[in-house]
């Protein structure tokens, strides 16, 4: 070695080439979805839990949507949680059909601790389910959603998360980036580890547990982002969360930068959180096990850690460019050309997605603001960390008070007509 900085550089650029591969290679495998034999015939039965805290400007759009999806009515029944709500969110839903329950308990706040509470209550009733699906109250629910997820139970798969779509992609730059962010990470993450047998991550909504794995092994998800916990909790017990792609809730996205820059910190928060309980213990359990799907979760883990080392050696470079203080190695492992392929490939890919979506024109207008949206996760995640122990939670306000038909005109452009007429189930 020739510097003494050399100890700590020469092993941070083979961390950022490790990933910058992982990355790349990773995302080829979800530019396309296999071939499926679904099983059509309606078996399980769903317990469709909403989680509501002071959502009266769009519950009752949600209880709707839900009560009219192309699955057997006698197979599913819909709870609405109405936590800590000091609006009118349990009327409403109670008025648009749903089983309500009221839970106060300002010292156990949060979406995790409110399922939890759920949980018990579901399990202690007469009638019991084969799963339960969880949404927020903001979705809207494609009508087959049921359907794909009662398919991928039979097929034996027991945590299922569905695609993160967008009801409000184009109210706002700050939407339409955050729906192409959701857009692309649909396909190239978690389309990608479906497709070469990888855990994804639940996402928080759009997600069917069977109830056996509940009951087995419990809940006990409650920080601040308590979809990844579960799903580090049962991986580690080596349960994959596997990907529904034709499983579709829409989800309201921010529309201010602010919103989502509170948002977005939270889940870097919660993420640390959750990597620095889970990363010891999945690699001790993936090595006695030597199973690569939890071995890969720890990878999913540590992607801001990742964030946080790859922008400190960006910024050590203008350093070394003034004065050398470090050897650098990244050219003598991957060749230029690589890494100018890479380079590109991180613009070509969301364009590719985009035109497999259909995207409309503002969308691909809006994709213009996307690095911008991309790179203030920086600056984001560095707080998170920082926060990493701060268990606040924070609610987001929804506002987008759209019905499920008002989604299928908008995007009657996207769609064919066939698969446009079949959706038209909605009384």
């Amino acid at each position: 070695m020739n510097y003494i900085f050399d100890y700590i550089m020469i092993p941070m650029q083979l961390i950022i080439v490790f990933f910058t591969l992982y990355y790349f290679i990773l995302a080829f495998f979800g530019l396309c979805k296999r071939h499926e034999d679904k099983i059509t015939t309606p078996k399980n039965t769903f317990a469709v839990i909403v989680a509501a805290h002071n959502e009266e400007q769009v519950i009752g759009q949600l209880v709707e949507n839900l009560h009219v999806l192309n699955y057997p009515r006698d197979l599913y029944d819909i709870y609405v949680i109405a936590d800590n709500c000091k609006d009118k969110t349990a009327l409403i839903a109670k008025n648009a059909g749903a089983i309500v329950y009221e839970r106060f308990n300002l010292e156990q706040r949060g979406k995790g601790y409110a399922m939890e509470w759920m949980f018990e209550k579901l399990f202690s009733l007469k009638k019991q389910y084969d799963a339960v699906v969880v949404f927020d109250a903001d979705n809207l629910v494609d009508t087959n959603f049921l359907m794909e997820m009662n398919n991928r139970l039979c097929k034996g798969e027991k945590v299922i998360q569905g695609y993160l779509d967008a009801k409000n992609p184009n109210d706002t730059w700050i939407a339409a980036t955050f729906a192409i962010s959701f857009w692309v990470v649909n396909h190239i993450w978690h389309l990608a580890k479906y497709n070469i047998g990888l855990s994804s991550v639940l996402g928080g909504t759009g997600m069917c547990i069977s109830t056996d794995i509940l009951k087995r092994f419990g809940w006990g998800a409650t920080c601040l982002t308590e979809d990844m916990e579960f799903t580090m909790k049962t991986l580690l017990i080596g349960i994959r969360t596997t990907w529904a792609h034709d499983a579709i809730v829409y989800d309201e996205k921010p529309l201010t930068f602010k919103q989502s820059w509170n948002q977005r910190k939270r889940w870097a928060q919660g993420h640390f959180d959750v990597a620095g309980r889970y990363i010891p213990k999945l690699l001790v359990e993936g090595i006695k096990r030597r199973d690569i799907r939890i071995l890969d979760g720890i990878l999913h883990l540590v992607q801001p850690y990742f964030l946080i080392l790859s922008t400190t050696f960006v910024l050590l470079s203008y350093v070394y460019h003034i004065v050398p203080f470090y050897t650098n190695i990244l050219y003598m492992v991957l060749p230029i050309e690589v890494w100018t392929v890479i380079a590109i490939g991180q613009y070509i890919f969301p364009a590719i997605v985009l035109a497999k979506i259909r995207a409309n024109w503002k969308t691909w207008f809006y994709s213009l603001f996307y690095p911008l949206f991309v790179y203030s996760w920086i600056p984001i995640t560095f707080l998170g960390f920082l926060h990493r122990n701060d268990r606040n939670w924070s609610h987001t306000t929804h506002t987008r008070s759209l019905s499920y038909r008002d989604i299928l005109l908008s995007n009657s452009d996207e769609f064919s007509k066939e698969n446009l007429l079949s959706k038209q189930a909605i009384k």
